[in-house]
């Protein structure tokens, strides 16, 4: 089974950034095993250190993908395709990495396999990983055909 980990810097402080984190991760069940790392949220540069650690935990072949509002636009059967890509061609683990406040480093731009975007606007981290998991549930259900809210 494909694995997924979201390293993501910020606490969700809120009940209900949790409640919808949550409820997405419960339905991800289905189709793959996926993780949360949250990182406490600082600087950008101990945030820095922080992600590479996670990042030095995971498989070495795992495939890096950062949330950049500079990255490569992506739509959500983009997103689909991509994953089915990754997973065909034999990866089983991704991991998915937003950044803090202040964005990433150099560092982090350079160990990531690739960067994208969800568009041109800035989310802060809590709705970013909530919009994250949604758009990867979205993805499993785009690929297997399931119905689901256009």
């Amino acid at each position: 089974m494909l694995q997924i980990t979201v390293i993501a810097v910020g606490k969700l402080k809120e009940r209900f950034w949790r409640e919808a984190c949550d409820e997405y991760l419960k339905r991800l069940k289905a189709y793959a095993k996926v993780s949360v790392v949250e990182l406490p949220d600082s600087n950008a540069q101990r945030e820095a250190a922080l992600i590479t650690e996670a990042l030095g935990k995971l498989p070495a072949d795992a495939h890096k993908i950062l949330l950049d509002i500079q990255g490569k636009e992506i739509s959500s059967p983009g997103l689909s395709q991509k994953i089915d890509s990754l997973a065909l061609s034999g990866t089983s683990h991704i991991a998915f990495i937003i950044g803090g406040s202040d964005g990433v480093t150099k560092d982090i731009k350079t160990a990531a396999s690739e960067r994208i975007s969800f568009g041109p606007i800035t989310l802060p981290h809590n709705l970013a990983r909530v919009v994250l998991l949604e758009q990867i549930y979205r993805a499993f259900r785009i690929s297997r055909g399931e119905p689901y809210h256009k």
